[in-house]
């Protein structure tokens, strides 16, 4: 029996290390809980979701592949009533803004002993922009298609200190050194969002569009992204 597990979250094991004590916040279907366990790659596994269907399909899908006895399941928005007994919070599938509430409801989080794997659907600036605010630092970041769509998988950290400059909150340093063969096409769609963006603002000019051409200015002076845009 094969578990239907897709590339995006099999990217977001992949950034696991072995023997972690792992929170599955946002479980669904808990496809990556039963993975990380069926392949000797967590040591325990914490799964929760705010919805209690998903939670139950979890359950169940759990037990089809033998492992519902080594994940402890909770009903929880976010961490609220999840232990704090993990090394690894990983989310993935959500917007910045759910992440975002999320992390604002556990400041206990903000520690040197936990790690975020995280995988952002929407407005993944926002996220970044927040975590450096929050005193995190984004320790790696690559990049997996699924289908058409490319989805950045994104670690951080624990490090107060670190800045994030606004033309890296869309393409952070560590993403633009991780030697991804998506980066060029993924860079390539950011770049064209921005320019639509400055486009459709430039008629009406403002503070926005002065901060959206900044953002473009920056990017498109980078030498990594130089050499893409000549590929």
């Amino acid at each position: 029996m094969k578990l239907p597990i897709g590339e995006r979250l099999l990217a977001c094991c992949s950034y696991v290390n072995q023997g972690d004590r792992v929170a599955d916040i946002g479980c669904d279907h808990g496809y990556l809980s039963i993975h990380l366990l069926t392949q000797g790659i967590a040591r325990s596994v914490i799964a929760s979701d705010i919805n209690e269907q998903p939670l139950l399909s979890a359950v169940r899908n759990a037990e089809k592949f033998g492992v519902a006895d080594r994940i402890r399941f909770f009903l929880s928005d976010g961490l609220r009533n999840v232990p704090r007994d993990f090394d690894t919070m990983i989310c993935a599938g959500m917007g910045a803004d759910t992440m975002i509430s999320i992390l604002e409801a556990a400041p206990w989080l903000r520690s040197p002993q936990y790690r975020l794997i995280l995988q952002c659907q929407s407005r993944r600036q926002e996220l970044r922009r927040y975590l450096c605010g929050a005193g995190w630092r984004i320790s790696r970041e690559t990049l997996v298609k699924e289908g058409r769509f490319l989805y950045p998988i994104t670690e951080a950290v624990y490090a107060p200190g670190e800045t994030l400059t606004p033309g890296g909150c869309y393409l952070p340093p560590a993403l633009l050194e991780s030697g991804s063969p998506l980066l060029p096409e993924f860079t390539r769609r950011v770049l064209d969002g921005l320019r639509l963006t400055v486009e459709g603002l430039s008629r009406s000019g403002g503070s926005r569009y002065e901060a959206y051409r900044a953002v473009l200015e920056e990017l498109e002076g980078l030498p990594p992204i130089r050499e893409f845009q000549k590929e």
